[in-house]
């Protein structure tokens, strides 16, 4: 019986791109991947490459730099307003969910924060309605709120104010104009490998704003005058992101990954929205492509849906525990196949529950 993951913490990675991981580690009759240094031209090859074709897939221009860093998108939840703002600057904060709301609580312990926006969980609100202050020295925001459902699809110009997105859960899995943008943060174990790197993305107007009283490993100015090397970087992570980079420029870049993303999305949706068996709370306008939530119109029969799933293969299922209900991630690595085998599941629960 196959086995399927819809985890929204450690995603499913391509068959391809594991077999040739397993072929790393070994060591191919040299070093394995798990033993070559960083200071050597072997890591510097693949951070190279990685960059190289991190920047092919999103369109990079020379006044953007990539940045491959240890640690996740939640310690950029502080890194972010440190590196970026001036003593007495502000920063404006969309906090429409529970990992921007973490978002802005972190950085108000660190900087000076305002609320623009926020949002029940069921809906986000949209960029008319965000109160941005025309001192901000950035609005940041989150491209989607995974334990709610929600995503944003549009991102608008804010007359000078650049967006800090914690992008997270659908980096690469769709083309975005970078032009709002002053820089991305992005964890690489959803849609680009394994936990322990981030990938940061920043606008050089930006990195010329960085402290210089930031600790070095935690300095973004830093870390891009030493080509992420400051201090020992997540070798491993970083070939495993790799890999994923060049899986998805071979597989027809982010266009191709956005058309499948959204086969992907459409099957489970179509699935959940049979009947009143199944009801997703997120507004449809906003509801995400990577991240499904959704609950039973039976809530006690939960437990019973989870045991039945995991029996059939499928993984990974129950929502975040703030919110409750289910849910099932739909990252990069994710199959069509996989999809298809939670929706029949789906519409066989439902006949033999409902």
């Amino acid at each position: 019986m196959s086995k399927f993951s819809f985890a929204s913490a450690q995603a499913p990675l391509p068959a391809s791109v594991l077999a040739e991981i397993r072929e790393d580690i070994d060591g191919r009759g040299g070093l394995s991947l798990l033993e070559i240094p960083f200071s050597t031209p072997e890591f510097e090859d693949i951070r190279a490459g990685a960059e190289a074709d991190l920047r092919a897939l999103l369109g990079l221009g020379d006044d953007f730099r990539a940045l491959f860093l240890q640690g996740g998108a939640t310690a950029m939840f502080s890194l972010a307003p440190m590196n970026l703002l001036r003593g007495g600057e502000s920063a404006d904060y969309v906090a429409a969910g529970l990992w921007s709301r973490r978002a802005a609580e972190a950085a108000s312990r660190v900087a000076n924060v305002r609320v623009a926006a926020t949002g029940d969980g069921r809906f986000l609100p949209p960029p008319e309605d965000w109160n941005v202050s025309g001192d901000a020295a950035f609005l940041h925001l989150t491209t989607t709120e995974t334990a709610e459902g929600l995503q944003y699809f549009a991102f608008p110009d804010l007359d000078g104010v650049p967006i800090v997105a914690d992008m997270t859960a659908d980096f690469l899995t769709r083309p975005v104009a970078l032009a709002p943008f002053g820089l991305i943060y992005a964890s690489a174990q959803k849609n680009l490998g394994v936990a322990g790197l981030t990938i940061v993305v920043v606008h050089q107007t930006l990195l010329r704003r960085a402290s210089s009283e930031v600790p070095g490993p935690f300095s973004f100015a830093r870390q891009a005058a030493d080509r992420s090397k400051v201090n020992t970087p997540p070798v491993f992570a970083i070939a495993v992101a790799a890999k994923m980079l060049r899986w998805l420029r071979e597989g027809g870049g982010l266009d191709a990954a956005a058309a499948r993303n959204a086969r992907k999305a459409e099957t489970l949706y179509a699935a959940l929205n049979t009947g009143d068996f199944y009801q997703c709370p997120a507004t449809a306008r906003d509801r995400s492509t990577v991240s499904v939530r959704f609950q039973l119109a039976e809530a006690r029969l939960e437990p019973r849906f989870l045991r039945e799933a995991e029996d059939a293969g499928l993984f990974h299922l129950k929502g975040h525990p703030a919110v409750g209900g289910l849910r099932a991630s739909l990252y990069n690595g994710v199959t069509q196949e996989a999809v298809e085998a939670l929706a029949l599941f789906l519409a066989d629960f439902a006949r033999r529950r409902g």
